[in-house]
């Protein structure tokens, strides 16, 4: 959970600070959602296209009489593999960008699969180390386009000058200090002005 979220649930500030900082330690170690369901999809397939080469090498056994027909069979496989390669880099590469997209809005936006929806795929191209380049833009664009899909970002707080006297401050006799506080010395002198004026009336 974020410092963010704990304040909503009504714990105080700094408080909330350290309980977000012990829980960014204690999810430090585990997998995102995207990237443990990247794997997993990964090895589907890899299972997938085991069983079909067990299937296929099996077919062709039974075949191996004939030369021409075995010959024929294996350019057609090929083809057949070729095909389901490409296929599962596509996929996958989709999957990857996906992630990436769902990761780099998950602060921001109100509905991470909306807006990744909304994300043109076609013109992002991942890295060998996983980074998109062009994600940015198309994210900025879209806060400017369509800002209710994104979450407010709050802003700082700004504490106003508390009236009274401030304790130690140095003001010369009549004036404010800079913050808008008078010395306790002219706060009692100014309240026993007050009462004299009220006692001769």
């Amino acid at each position: 959970m974020k410092k963010e979220e704990f304040v909503a649930l009504g714990i105080d500030e700094k408080l909330a600070e350290k309980a977000a900082e012990e829980s960014k330690k204690e999810l430090s170690g585990y997998v995102p959602k995207t990237r443990f369901d990247e794997v997993n999809e990964a090895k589907k397939q890899l299972e997938t296209s085991a069983n079909d080469y067990k299937t296929q090498l099996e077919a062709l056994k039974t075949s191996a009489g004939d030369n021409e027909t075995l010959k024929q069979q294996i350019a057609d496989l090929q083809a057949q593999n070729q095909q389901k390669d490409t296929e599962y880099q596509e996929k996958l590469k989709d999957m990857q960008l996906t992630s990436a997209i769902k990761l780099a809005i998950a602060d921001s936006a109100q509905d991470c699969d909306l807006v990744a929806g909304l994300v043109d795929k076609t013109k992002l191209i991942l890295g060998d180390d996983g980074k998109v380049t062009g994600l940015d833009e198309q994210v900025k664009s879209l806060k400017e386009s369509k800002g209710f899909l994104f979450k407010e970002q709050p802003k700082p707080q700004v504490q106003n000058p508390v009236p009274g006297f401030k304790v130690g401050a140095v003001v010369t006799p009549g004036q404010t200090s800079g913050d808008g506080k008078v010395s306790m010395k002219d706060a009692i002198a100014a309240k026993l002005q007050s009462q004299m004026g009220q006692v001769k009336e």
